[in-house]
């Protein structure tokens, strides 16, 4: 699980974060990462969710 806070994008007087959680996938079990970006305080339910 990776997060980061990324100077391109930041815009304005918003501060954003770009996510990215690796998933292991039920069907053929390869891993997949998912990546989201979002403000900082929503990291955290990003990252709890199955």
């Amino acid at each position: 699980m990776a997060k980061k806070s990324v100077a391109s994008l930041q815009t304005g007087s918003k501060r954003l974060t770009k996510a990215i959680k690796m998933k292991k996938s039920p069907k053929s079990g390869a891993y997949v990462f998912e990546e989201q970006i979002m403000a900082p305080d929503q990291v955290n339910d990003f990252f709890k969710e199955k």
